[in-house]
């Protein structure tokens, strides 16, 4: 096709975007869902036909995911994957598992064979790293518990795309076994080989380039950024490797050199465009006309899949001890069905595994699931605070009177290091200290303390019941995450309005928020940096020119 015809018709739902995505956003809902009705309406069958270039804009914006992934990475050095622990990861595996069981039995039982049983099981177990991801970045979630599940599980599906691709060529019929376990053992070879290519090469670009002229010149900076982000996604897709994963492990390299922070900013323009590029080619994929006609059909399967994995994600991440809130949340933002299923199912289509009619209602149920999800998932946590509230495991009458023997002076939430700086003023002191927090490691220090600490989620009310927050003096909280703390505060202030609150703030964008939900103390990282950096000056500025601190008397 001709490249300008290519770029009038970027140009066109670029700017169909903008403004269906515009309007979504005027209404305080998610600018995804204008992006993907944009598309619908423009290309792909049963619509406007006023793009005609959907495959090659598809191709275009598969490079929005991996910079998506690519742009995660450089926020995650290597010390910080693995703080999010084996859970995400096992969960992720027995996700996966799990889902193309139940996609199998369900296939089956509605009457279909069971290679395209199995097919439709596969297709159905992936999540849309694009829709999650987008949505949790934007509101700042990834650092709260089901944002690092999400994460995790994603990334397990993305390791499960290569294999998955291999089971639908299986299902289809062609190359014999030994074939099939060569490419195996071919693709895990190159995906270490290409792992260790980054190292290497990351290590030699970020010295020799920052060595000469990266920090003085901010062009080089820029093309330092797209190079490595888009080449990465090359390298990987030209091994056969997700190009996404691979961006994710080229980023989180990168993520421990100087040049991350700036390298993350010079990216994001370049995202955000692909990213709308690519929402809109999933638009296009749907056939409007179709999904109407078969609305019954498709509302079925959709309710079916998106129920279906969030009980299996609940239920994974509760049998790995983890709360009913952030098991419900995690299931919330994981329900949908991801865009690695239009892949699968071009393969299975293409190997007769999966008929015509299954593809297009996998697809169709697949977009529907988009734009539920972009309503969905900013909901996560409120929906785990519900089912918190309707399911949660209640506390033995036996457990309550016991914690309630003896309730707590101080209440300290969040045990990092200024919860920790708060603790040991106040060692010394005969008070009863309570520690609340989600890190075990965090929770053992405390114990070490000779403190009283619990895990708990202390934006859930129950825990703060527990606890027995409500009949302490004071309640410390040094959460960095400003939503969580915010929480916190207003569950104290709901059921506890006379206790002393004293609230860290990270940034004093966010101070008004506190003021406004009533922290009688509010004390600013920012502003304690600033008094530190001011304090140094003043002693400086009278050492240097005397008492006064005035040039003009010095020179008198």
């Amino acid at each position: 096709m001709d490249l300008w015809t290519i770029l009038r018709d970027i140009v066109v739902l670029l700017g169909a975007s903008l403004l269906v995505g515009g309007l979504f956003a005027r209404f305080r809902q998610s600018p995804i869902v204008g992006y993907l009705l944009a598309g619908m309406l423009l290309g792909g069958p049963g619509s406007l036909h006023a793009v005609d270039s959907a495959r090659e804009i598809e191709a275009i914006s598969e490079l929005g995911v991996a910079l998506l992934l690519f742009s995660l990475g450089l926020e995650f050095s290597i010390s910080r994957l693995k703080r999010l622990g084996a859970k995400p990861l096992i969960g992720g595996v027995s996700q996966v598992c799990a889902t193309i069981a139940a996609g199998l039995i369900g296939a089956t039982l509605c009457g279909l064979p069971l290679r395209e049983a199995i097919a439709i099981g596969a297709m159905v177990s992936l999540s849309s790293t694009a829709v999650v991801l987008r949505i949790l970045m934007e509101r700042s979630e990834m650092e709260m518990p089901h944002g690092n599940n999400s994460l995790g599980v994603l990334l397990t599906q993305d390791m499960a795309v290569v294999p998955l691709a291999l089971l639908m060529t299986v299902l289809g019929g062609d190359g014999q076994r030994g074939e099939i376990v060569w490419n195996i053992f071919r693709l895990v070879a190159m995906a270490g080989g290409l792992v260790a290519a980054f190292v290497v090469l990351n290590r030699i670009a970020v010295s020799a380039l920052g060595t000469l002229t990266l920090h003085r010149n901010r062009e080089l900076t820029v093309i330092f950024a797209v190079f490595t982000g888009l080449g990465a996604a090359w390298a990987s897709h030209a091994v056969g490797v997700s190009p996404a994963l691979g961006a994710f492990v080229a980023g989180m390299l990168l993520g421990s050199s100087p040049f991350a922070t700036q390298i993350r900013a010079d990216v994001a323009p370049l995202q955000v465009v692909l990213l709308t590029l690519f929402f809109g080619a999933a638009g296009m994929v749907a056939d409007p006309i179709w999904i109407i006609t078969n609305l019954h059909l498709v509302a079925a399967v959709v309710a079916m899949i998106l129920l279906g994995k969030l009980v299996i994600i609940w239920g994974i991440f509760v049998a790995l001890g983890q709360s009913v809130r952030i098991a419900v949340a995690t299931g919330v933002c994981l329900a949908q069905i991801g865009e690695f299923a239009f892949v699968l199912g071009s393969i299975g289509r293409a190997g007769s595994v999966v008929t015509e009619a299954t593809y297009a209602l996998i697809v169709s149920s697949a977009i529907v699931s988009f734009f539920l999800s972009a309503i969905l998932v900013p909901r996560a946590v409120r929906i785990g605070d519900w089912a918190a509230r309707l399911f949660g495991r209640g506390v033995s009458q036996a457990e309550t009177d016991e914690s309630r023997q003896c309730p707590p002076d101080v209440v300290i939430i969040g045990f990092g290091p200024a919860g920790q700086i708060v603790a040991g003023n106040l060692m010394d002191r005969n008070l009863q200290v309570m520690v609340l927090d989600l890190n075990h490691a965090s929770i053992g220090k405390a114990q070490q303390w000779g403190l009283r600490a619990e895990v708990g989620d202390a934006t859930q009310h129950e825990v703060l019941e527990n606890a027995q927050v409500a009949k302490s003096r004071v309640v410390v909280i040094t959460i960095p995450h400003h939503k969580s703390a915010l929480a916190v505060l207003n569950h104290i202030r709901s059921h506890a309005p006379h206790i002393h609150t004293v609230v860290r703030v990270r940034y004093e964008a966010f101070r008004d928020d506190f003021v406004i939900a009533g922290a009688d103390v509010i004390t600013g990282d920012e502003q304690q940096a600033g008094e530190s950096l001011s304090e140094h000056l003043n002693a400086w500025l009278k050492l240097t020119f005397g008492e006064s601190n005035s040039r003009e008397e010095t020179h008198l």
